[in-house]
């Protein structure tokens, strides 16, 4: 797969790879967030379940660990941060599948998961590409099936607003702190989007969506 030019990492520059797992531990709260993400989405056994943007796979193999029986595919654009997810996955003894490849072009057939998670992607992306990210999750859940999304969001308190100023300048994430994600799943074709919680982190507000598709819609 070729990266295109304008594919952002996990921490904008390629040279800050090997500080994503401490920054997220120690200043995103990453524990916390993720655990309520898994919360949420209520795996189930035998479900068929897509990490979108896992990144070195932390909330993949909590997954994996959360229900064995779940079937867990990790996805990302980034090879060096699929490497250090293949070697974490490898040390727990966490059977997943990894793939390469884009949150708007994903490599899957329709209606092939039952669950689709992302946790901090879609502040990387661009309103169009969000808007085709949410297209392309859509087409590959199941009927019935859940998109479940952990990122930046809405300020609910003036700490966090404050706190939210500075990020509004960084990559694409001022749809985000705007509260337009709910919109663009509506209008990407979901139904039943709610935020289900939301936290706080020293980067600014930190937002739980769940968005449902059309028990009849079967793309």
């Amino acid at each position: 797969m070729d990266t295109p030019k304008n594919y952002i990492p996990a921490l904008r520059f390629k040279w800050l790879t090997p500080i994503y797992d401490p920054l997220l531990k120690w200043g995103m709260r990453e524990d916390a967030f993720k655990r309520k993400l898994i919360e949420q989405a209520q795996i189930k056994p035998g479900n068929r379940v897509l990490d979108l943007g896992c990144g070195t796979g932390t909330l993949t193999i909590m997954l994996k660990q959360s229900v064995p029986q779940a079937y867990l595919a990790g996805l990302d654009g980034d090879a060096e941060v699929l490497a250090i997810a293949q070697s974490k996955a490898n040390q727990a003894g966490a059977e997943i599948k990894w793939e390469a490849g884009l949150s708007y072009e994903l490599p899957y057939l329709d209606n092939s998961f039952d669950a689709v998670v992302s946790c901090l992607v879609t502040h990387h992306l661009n309103a169009a590409d969000k808007l085709r990210t949410f297209q392309e999750v859509l087409r590959v859940l199941q009927p019935g099936g859940r998109f479940h999304i952990a990122d930046f969001g809405e300020p609910h308190s003036t700490g966090m607003w404050l706190a939210s100023l500075a990020m509004r300048h960084v990559e694409e994430t001022k749809d985000n702190l705007d509260g337009k994600l709910p919109g663009m799943l509506l209008k990407a074709g979901f139904e039943h989007v709610e935020e289900v919680g939301h936290l706080t982190s020293v980067f600014g507000p930190l937002t739980l969506l769940r968005a449902e598709k059309s028990q009849t819609r079967s793309r």
